[in-house]
């Protein structure tokens, strides 16, 4: 499978995030649709609204999303919240394209971007796409280390099937498991989303919907980004709920 060289950044990206009346705006942008979301706006409607305000172009306005939530969504994530220290001998099941490509996005200085729940999202479009960036090896190889030294159980990484080079990355890691004699499975779902929600295991994603129905989740990415990685492209929303 070829691959792409990184993950995520593009050329406008430092004009776009590192422009201070660009972060002023985004900074804005992020409170005002807190604001209308907790108030029962829907995101499409709310993230219009602000993205006309403060005339953001498409990528701002996707990280003010990202960043964005309300006040019940903040409240129900962190109420299920699981710390770092309560992770030995559970099972987590992993939204596998979820990680590895915010992982990737990281670790290629793309930038990512904080959210209210603490959650870490980028701005990579896969549409059903994915290919392996140079990137994608160290990804798992935090993940693996992370297993090490948490003395989890049992991960399980959960593919969309719909994506392609799926089974590629299935394969990748399995041998991963082999070679290192780790209790992993991997699995490809039509419905990867209904399957994390459904598993008895502690999920790790930053998908809202996940997050809103899980009943236990772990902020996997933002522990290796802020604990193992030196990033410095990150855009905190640094608002208080």
């Amino acid at each position: 499978m070829s691959k792409q060289i990184n993950r995520g950044k593009e050329a406008k990206d430092d004009f776009f995030f590192e422009t201070l009346k660009f972060r002023i705006a985004i900074h804005e942008a992020t409170k005002d649709m807190h604001y209308l979301l907790t108030r029962g706006y829907s995101e499409k409607n709310a993230l219009s609204l602000v993205g006309n305000r403060y005339k953001l172009a498409s990528r701002q306005q996707k990280a003010v999303q990202g960043m964005s939530a309300s006040n019940k969504q903040v409240m129900l994530r962190k109420k299920n919240e699981i710390q770092y220290e309560g992770l030995a001998c559970k099972k987590l099941v992993i939204d596998g394209f979820n990680l590895l490509i915010l992982l990737e996005s990281a670790l290629s200085n793309a930038y990512i971007f904080k959210g209210l729940d603490g959650c870490y999202r980028d701005l990579s479009s896969v549409h059903r796409n994915y290919k392996m960036v140079n990137q994608t090896e160290q990804a798992i190889n935090l993940v693996f280390n992370f297993f090490k030294e948490s003395k989890l159980y049992n991960i399980q990484w959960i593919f969309d099937k719909q994506v392609s080079n799926s089974g590629r990355i299935k394969a990748k890691i399995e041998a991963v498991a082999v070679f290192n004699n780790l209790n992993w499975s991997v699995f490809l779902e039509d419905n990867a989303d209904k399957t994390l929600i459904e598993r008895d295991a502690i999920v790790v994603s930053s998908d809202k919907i996940v997050l809103d129905h899980a009943k236990l989740w772990f902020n996997l990415a933002g522990y290796l980004i802020e604990q193992k990685l030196t990033s410095k492209v990150i855009f905190n929303s640094n608002l208080k709920i």
